[in-house]
């Protein structure tokens, strides 16, 4: 099998957004800000895009949205499929890796952060 390639931070948070369960559109601009502490907020447009990907790519599909038989605007709602579970998951997994190297790099049990010294005498 070829490796998974890397996920961008916006298809990470889209992903980890539908780990839950379905969501529209609307849900998952709100949730990628809130999950991302404000740091990824995504246009209309650029989270459309996203999601027009990862159907292509079979990460996600739309589903019936609930929501829909109850509001006169109708949702489309996407939800995580086998394989958008596994590329989350090896991305989480990527993530670890990558946090373990620079701890072992920087000589640190514990993360980096502006309020503490690391080991090399440099905050985060």
């Amino acid at each position: 099998m070829a490796p998974q390639p890397y996920l961008t931070e916006a298809t990470f948070y889209i992903l980890l957004s539908l780990n839950p369960g379905p969501a529209h559109g609307y849900a998952l601009l709100k949730s990628v800000q809130q999950l991302s502490g404000g740091a990824v907020k995504l246009s209309t447009s650029t989270l459309y895009t996203a999601l027009g990907r990862l159907l292509d790519q079979k990460l996600i599909e739309r589903v019936t949205n609930p929501e829909a038989e109850t509001s006169n605007r109708p949702r489309k709602a996407y939800r995580l499929t086998g394989a958008g579970s596994l590329a989350l998951v090896a991305e989480e997994q990527r993530m670890q890796r990558m946090l373990a190297a620079a701890r072992l790099l920087a000589g640190a049990s514990q993360p980096c952060t502006p309020q503490a010294a690391c080991a090399n005498g440099m905050g985060a």
